[in-house]
């Protein structure tokens, strides 16, 4: 059983901790408007009523983690939940799963719980064959950036779910997972063409990640410095992650993700209000991206 992503997806923190009635109305229209799969974050909690939220107010599109958050949730509880969502609505359930972040787990759990998270993501990945319903290599991603994770993806996975890239880093995640797995890369986006508004709206998104050294080591790979990192990001580091402008321009770097080897794009639409569902972009941009 293999889950499709198709080629554009919407990324959305809104549609998981957003409120559910409304998140559920997006997604049908989401669906209509021809996105082919939805993702949605995860940090600890209830994750499977609003993955069943999702599926249950849609009919084709597939509902994506991004990511499944694997210190958070048990291997087996994961693949039961899996297993139950496929048999309720169907083969469109695409566990990705994240090894997350060293400061976030240290401070959720205890101090020093992040240790060896090739060893961790490995032992999680047995444990998801091992369950009383495996959840099947083929119905889960990695969100891997660094060559081992990337090679874990590629040899026990679908393929590797990249966020926060360029499309060159999409490049270098081709390569790592190979010609057969599937590269499906997020892209921060802001519609709008005010180059001061636009930063702004980015540099609020991505103040979450600066300090966060799995991105920042993924970023120095492609040659961004400390210097580019710190103070709120350089405007070439800001620019390279979340694409700003019209539909034109946005579209021109969803195609470069592809030419690099993305198999799928998921677009994380960036506002000034975070915690707002920004449907009226969703719309706009549908008719360049889908």
């Amino acid at each position: 059983m293999t889950t499709l992503l198709g080629a554009t997806g919407i990324w959305s923190g809104q549609l998981r901790y957003g409120d559910q009635g409304e998140a559920m109305q997006h997604a049908a229209e989401l669906e209509q408007l021809g996105y082919s799969a939805l993702w949605i974050p995860d940090v600890g909690g209830d994750l499977f009523t609003p993955l069943g939220n999702l599926l249950g107010a849609t009919s084709t599109v597939t509902i994506a983690t991004g990511i499944l958050n694997v210190w958070m949730h048990t291997p087996e509880k994961a693949a039961a939940d899996h297993a139950t969502l496929v048999a309720q609505h169907g083969p469109r359930y695409m566990c990705g799963l994240g090894i997350s972040h060293r400061p976030l787990i240290d401070h959720v759990k205890e101090p020093g719980a992040y240790q060896k998270p090739i060893e961790h993501m490995t032992s999680y990945l047995d444990g998801l064959d091992a369950a009383s319903t495996p959840l099947a290599v083929g119905d889960r991603m990695l969100a891997a950036l660094g060559p081992r994770m990337l090679e874990l993806a590629a040899t026990r996975t679908a393929g590797t779910h990249p966020y926060l890239v360029t499309p060159e880093l999409t490049a270098a995640a081709r390569h790592g997972i190979g010609a057969g797995g599937l590269v499906a890369s997020e892209q921060g986006v802001v519609l709008e063409t005010d180059p001061s508004t636009a930063r702004s709206i980015a540099r609020l998104h991505l103040s979450t990640y600066l300090g966060l050294p799995n991105y920042a080591n993924n970023w120095k790979r492609q040659g961004f410095t400390d210097d580019d990192i710190a103070n709120g990001g350089s405007d070439r580091l800001v620019d390279a992650l979340v694409v700003w402008g019209d539909e034109a321009t946005i579209e021109r770097r969803i195609q470069e993700h592809r030419d690099a080897g993305a198999d799928h794009v998921c677009v994380q639409v960036l506002t000034a209000n975070p915690a707002a569902f920004p449907i009226e972009q969703w719309r706009a941009l549908a008719p360049a991206i889908v």
